[in-house]
């Protein structure tokens, strides 16, 4: 697909840090179905509680491997609030739901609690998180199902973020 044809992601931080960990933003900015960007409360998300990825993530946005984007329309700015005033989501999740819901756009997060408020508010939004795009990646052939069980396993162990798979291959076959 061209540039143009590629369809929208909005990243939430949990997603977005997986690839930020590991220094694999190279695999979003090449996925070759999405275009990924971060809204503002997601970065500010990173600066705050994640510094070390901070240079990765300036990088990423500099070389436009990723979008920066703003929740600044009435209509996405009264929904961030009314996610917000719950207390359950953070602002990253909240303003990632909000943008996506009124761009129409995809919206990628791995948090359940993020995932079922953005459904509840949506049924039909179409979610990702970071086990299906490393699947598309493998389907695409930007991954070798072994790249991606060495990347799974990495995240496990230095990463703090488990997937409920043993490998990517009983997913794939």
């Amino acid at each position: 697909m061209a540039g143009s044809e590629l369809e929208s992601v909005v990243l939430d931080t949990s997603v977005l840090i997986n690839f930020l960990a590991i220094n694999r933003i190279d695999l979003l900015a090449r996925h070759p179905q999405y275009r990924f960007s971060v809204t503002d409360h997601v970065r500010r998300e990173v600066t705050i509680h994640y510094p070390e990825q901070m240079e990765r993530l300036n990088a990423a946005l500099a070389s436009d491997s990723l979008m920066e984007t703003r929740v600044e329309a009435i209509e996405e700015l009264t929904l961030f609030a009314q996610l917000i005033s719950t207390r359950r989501l953070g602002a990253g999740e909240c303003a990632a739901i909000a943008a996506a819901i009124h761009r129409n756009q995809i919206l990628a997060l791995d948090d359940k609690a993020a995932r079922k408020a953005a459904l509840l508010l949506n049924p039909k939004m179409l979610l990702l998180d970071t086990q299906t795009l490393m699947v598309s990646l493998i389907r695409a052939g930007h991954l070798t199902i072994q790249q991606a069980d060495g990347i799974k396993d990495l995240w496990a162990r230095e990463h703090s973020f488990q997937l409920k798979i043993a490998t990517f291959k009983d997913i794939l076959i």
